[in-house]
């Protein structure tokens, strides 16, 4: 803990008292210098024994049950108590919506609870016992798009739930459930499981299974999954059937396969970029007290840190330095590609960072671009227009300046040069530029709205 001494300085107290004219303190204060360990990290990290971690975003129609689904999940896994369960399910029946508790466990806002809708990415964490896992709920309903983006863009798989019964199977599969997995597939999210949720309320029905399974299965391949990497699931997140614990309604002992949580356990270990140089893109920048007065927290997309290192943030090109790293909320002295961090810096005025800005090295810099090109599927018709720009956490304003050409999905190969416009469902090459410079780089994927909808989504070439 050298940072203790290197923060306490006389001149702390003055600091303190004079926030408001801090910003003219900033520039006389003295360095902080940290040492590093000088570790080799990716040596640490194959040494070290910790479990498997994998990030999972959750997506579906709104009212599928999502919520719920996932607050079961973390029940059963022990990693929410009984105690605090207890109480949601009090303040629930308070307002006559009994069966909303398990949802509150992940839907922590007053307006959340109210609507009863999911607006903002929660992250909640559970392990099993050979894996870490992060659950990305992503909010279902059409007005916080936006938000889902970011949640997909740090998923390495998506657990798609579906509402069984009876007609809102039906209005689901018109609704957000075909965006959503047009989405997540378009930001390289290439396992799907299916959870055909509420099966209690068709009577567990196997004909209704059969027919969901086959309507879902058609329509994800053709969104471009593989069939050998999507899975379906019979369950009840009410109940609690088929989610951590084998059903015992004799209904559905049709059903030999997977749990949800079995399912969960198989999904391969995602081999992330640790030789790569280092980028993360700061999902939230916040003051975590008097010792470290600004931290980034964000997922390492590629590369590895550790404390002491001197970063390079971008688009602003200013440096800092690591105070202190934390994985997962824990204290620790590296980091590698594929982990969940928050980043404690010094020596920067936080004016420089913002959510979407990239962590890099000065010896490998990402490159701040204003115009670019992509090969994107189209969900709406494309023409040159104006569009906004989403990759995680950025997005910004930007215009389609040039449809180069209409490619065939499977090869690539150019259909047809310089269409006048695309229609939806097809893949093009586009050319688009932004009002200002943005650190994007290929391969990245990149999401296109306009209006409210989502017009485009693929990948920088």
């Amino acid at each position: 803990m050298k940072s203790k001494a290197a923060g306490s300085k006389p001149g702390d107290k003055k600091a303190q008292g004079d926030l408001a004219g801090g910003m003219n303190n900033l520039s006389v204060e003295e360095k902080v210098t940290v040492k590093s360990k000088n570790l080799n990290v990716l040596d640490e990290y194959s040494k070290s024994k910790r479990k498997k971690s994998a990030n999972f975003v959750v997506i579906g129609h709104v009212d599928a049950g999502k919520s719920t689904l996932m607050g079961r999940l973390l029940a059963d896994q022990g990693a929410i108590d009984q105690r605090t369960l207890d109480k949601y399910r009090k303040e629930a029946e308070k307002i006559g919506k009994g069966s909303f508790a398990l949802a509150w466990v992940l839907d922590q806002g007053s307006e959340e609870r109210a609507r009863g809708v999911t607006i903002d990415i929660a992250t909640n964490k559970f392990e099993t016992d050979n894996t870490a896992f992060t659950i990305v709920d992503a909010p279902g309903h059409r007005d916080f798009v936006p938000n889902m983006i970011a949640g997909a863009s740090q998923a390495d798989f998506a657990v798609l739930v579906i509402d069984s019964s009876i007609g809102k199977f039906e209005s689901g599969l018109k609704g957000q459930t075909k965006e959503h997995a047009l989405l997540v597939r378009s930001m390289g999210v290439q396992k799907i499981i299916v959870a055909v949720n509420k099966m209690d309320a068709v009577q567990w029905d196997k004909e209704r299974f059969t027919e969901i399974e086959q309507q879902i299965s058609s329509f994800l391949t053709t969104a471009g999954f593989l069939e050998k990497n999507i899975s379906f699931i019979p369950c009840s997140g009410v109940l609690g059937d088929n989610i951590t614990r084998r059903s015992e309604e004799a209904n559905a002992s049709w059903y030999r396969g997977r749990t949800l949580i079995e399912e969960l356990e198989t999904s391969e270990p995602y081999t992330h970029a640790l030789d790569k140089p280092l980028r993360m893109t700061i999902g939230d920048v916040f003051r975590g007290g008097v010792q470290n007065p600004i931290s980034i927290s964000g997922r390492l997309d590629a590369g590895s840190l550790q404390i002491g290192d001197q970063i390079l943030t971008m688009p602003s090109g200013e440096k800092a330095l690591i105070r202190s790293v934390e994985v997962d909320s824990e204290p620790s002295d590296w980091a590698v590609a594929g982990q969940n961090v928050t980043l404690n810096l010094a020596n920067i005025d936080p004016v420089h960072l913002r959510s979407g800005d990239v962590v890099c090295r000065a010896s490998a810099p990402i490159p701040t671009i204003t115009t670019f090109t992509a090969k994107v599927l189209a969900f709406e018709h494309l023409m040159p227009m104006l569009v906004d720009v989403h990759r995680g956490r950025l997005h910004v304003p930007a215009r389609i300046s040039k449809l180069v050409a209409s490619l065939d999905k499977a090869s690539g190969a150019a259909l047809k040069k310089r269409p006048k416009i695309v229609s939806p469902g097809t893949v093009a090459r586009v050319v688009v530029e932004m009002d200002q410079a943005v650190p994007l780089e290929a391969p990245t994927r990149i999401v296109l709205r306009s209006g409210g909808t989502t017009v485009a989504a693929g990948l920088l070439e």
